[in-house]
């Protein structure tokens, strides 16, 4: 319990200061290349009787711990059919802002449902996870609209165990996916995010990742008024710190250090 109130209240911390930096810029701050992603997760592993589930909080910011201006917040149910295979209902709230100016409120908030399908296939010291994702997404923009859009994920995952053969207690690891992002309405390949980095798992229950995610967006090539613009694309680089806190539920099979998100 007392190391759950430790994640807990370094969770708080890092959160609590990247708001403070942000709110403390001022709107002549121009954009940066690089952000930070903040990803806090409470995890339940599937027990006796295979249902577990998740809590999340995330925070991103434009720069490098400064100019906050996005936040996540959302927890899902699971269910293992055995060791490889698990389902997974979820949702959460998004909501994105100005950077500039946080006080005029969220610029959009998503509301999303998603279903997910995870298979884990465990070669000796590699580990994979295949993950796929169906979301609706509803959206309200502060001018009023309310779109919806559905989406489909793939996340391929690699974990590699530098110092032991499993992931077990003081383990060093390396974990490498990537995950493309399709419309089924178009343009079909949305988005791709590429993320690579090294975690520490402490013991069962503690999971601390250090990364470095980058992420694409695609617009579709469009042909206006005699004018053919092709396909662009616009990325950028993220550092990602993830803190995984799992709760103790009797179980042999390892669990890999995956983030829910």
């Amino acid at each position: 319990m007392s190391r759950l109130l430790l994640v807990c209240f370094l969770t708080v911390t890092v959160f609590s200061r990247t708001s403070y930096h942000s709110f403390a810029q001022t709107a002549v701050m121009p954009a940066t290349s690089t952000g930070t992603w903040f990803i806090g997760t409470l995890v339940v592993p599937a027990g006796e009787k295979k249902w577990g589930g998740f809590a999340e909080i995330q925070a991103r910011s434009n720069g490098l711990f400064q100019q906050f201006f996005y936040n996540e917040l959302k927890g899902g149910v699971s269910y293992d059919l055995d060791k490889n295979f698990s389902l997974m209902v979820a949702g959460g709230r998004y909501a994105t802002y100005d950077h500039h100016d946080l006080s005029t409120g969220p610029l959009n908030v998503e509301m999303r449902l998603w279903q997910q399908l995870t298979i884990n296939q465990y070669l000796a010291r590699l580990k994979f996870e295949h993950r796929y994702r169906v979301e609706q997404r509803w959206f309200t923009y502060r001018d009023g609209t309310n779109p919806f859009r559905s989406r489909i994920r793939y996340r391929l995952n690699t974990f590699i165990p530098l110092n032991h053969l499993t992931v077990t207690d003081n383990t060093f690891f390396l974990s490498i996916y990537d995950e493309i992002f399709l419309n089924p309405v178009g343009p079909v390949f949305e988005r791709n995010r590429f993320y690579a980095g090294v975690g520490f798992q402490f013991d069962q229950h503690l999971i601390l990742q250090l990364g470095l995610v980058n992420q694409t967006n695609y617009n579709p090539a469009t042909f206006d008024s005699g004018v053919f613009t092709p396909q662009s694309a616009s990325g950028k680089n993220n550092v990602v710190i993830g803190l995984i806190y799992r709760l103790n539920r009797r179980s042999n099979n390892e669990r890999l250090p995956t983030q829910p998100d």
